[in-house]
C-alpha cells in the first residue's frame, strides 16, 4: 500500500497544557483506521492537529509526501484532507442540497451535479430529502449530511470525529453501514470513535491513545480481542 499520512512525534496541546505526547501514527491509501480511547485522552485533538485547527509544538505531520504540520486548515484542505468534527452537524436552516454543495465550494460548477450524485448513491435517502430543512432531520441523516458534506471535496482522506456520538444503537448501526460502503469503494478514512466494537470492526487497523500517548496498535480484529481493550472498555 502506498502510505499517505504518517504523524512522527507530535506533540501539541492548548497553551501550557500538553495533551499530545510524542503521538505516531500513520495511514495508507484504501484503509479505515480508527483511533479509539477514553475521554479526553486526545483523540480529537490528534485529528485538529492534523487538520490544522491545533498547532503542533512540535514533530511532523507528513500528507501525500508533503509536510503539512503548523499549516492553515484551508491550506490542508485544499491538500486533500477533509475533516467531519464531533457536532459538526448541517447547518439547519439550509436544505440538504444546500448542505452538500457547500461541502463542495471548492470545485467548479459543472462538476457539482456529479458529486452530489457520487452522495446520493452511498445515502440514498439524502436524495429523496434533498429539499428538506436540515433541522428537520433524524439525527442519523443529519450525522450523513454532515459526512456526504465532508465528501464533497472528494477528498483523500476523510477525518470522522465521534460519528455516533449522541445516537441511539440503531442508528450507529445505520451509520456504519454505510461507512461499510464507504470503505468498499476505496475512501481512506481516518475515525475517532468511543463506539469501539463499531470501530474496530470497520478498521484496517487501529491505534489506542490514552492521555495522550499511543498505548497500542494493530490489526482492528487483532484489538478487538486483547486482553487490554477488553479488560478496560468492553468490561468483558
Amino acid at each position: 500500500m502506498t502510505e499517505l499520512l504518517r504523524v512522527t512525534n507530535l506533540i501539541a496541546g492548548y497553551g501550557k497544557v500538553v495533551v499530545l505526547h510524542g503521538v505516531e501514527i500513520h495511514v495508507d491509501e484504501g484503509e479505515v483506521v480508527a483511533v479509539i480511547g477514553p475521554k479526553n485522552a486526545g483523540k480529537s485533538s490528534l485529528l485538529k492537529a492534523i487538520v490544522g485547527l491545533l498547532h503542533p509544538v512540535s514533530g511532523s505531520v507528513r500528507f501525500a509526501g508533503a509536510e503539512i504540520a503548523g499549516r492553515p486548515a484551508y491550506a490542508v484542505a485544499r491538500k486533500g484532507i477533509s475533516y467531519v468534527p464531533e457536532g459538526g452537524g448541517p447547518w439547519a436552516d439550509m436544505t440538504v442540497r444546500q448542505n452538500l454543495t457547500m461541502g463542495a465550494y471548492t470545485k467548479r460548477d459543472h462538476l457539482i451535479t456529479a458529486i452530489l450524485g457520487e452522495i446520493y448513491d452511498l445515502f440514498p435517502i439524502l436524495k429523496e430529502l434533498q429539499d428538506a430543512k436540515a433541522r428537520d432531520l433524524t439525527g442519523a441523516q443529519q450525522e450523513m449530511v454532515a459526512i456526504g458534506r465532508g465528501l464533497a471535496l472528494r477528498p483523500k482522506l476523510l477525518m470522522l470525529d465521534e460519528p455516533s456520538s449522541g445516537l441511539a444503537p440503531r442508528l450507529i448501526d445505520e451509520i456504519y453501514s454505510h461507512l461499510q460502503k464507504l470503505k468498499t469503494l476505496g475512501q481512506t478514512v481516518l475515525l475517532v470513535e468511543q463506539d469501539i466494537p463499531q470501530a474496530l470492526e470497520l478498521a484496517d487497523r487501529g491505534y489506542v491513545l490514552e492521555e495522550g500517548a499511543v498505548v497500542l496498535r494493530g490489526r482492528g480484529a487483532e484489538l478487538a480481542s486483547s486482553a487490554h481493550i477488553q479488560k478496560r472498555y468492553l468490561r468483558l
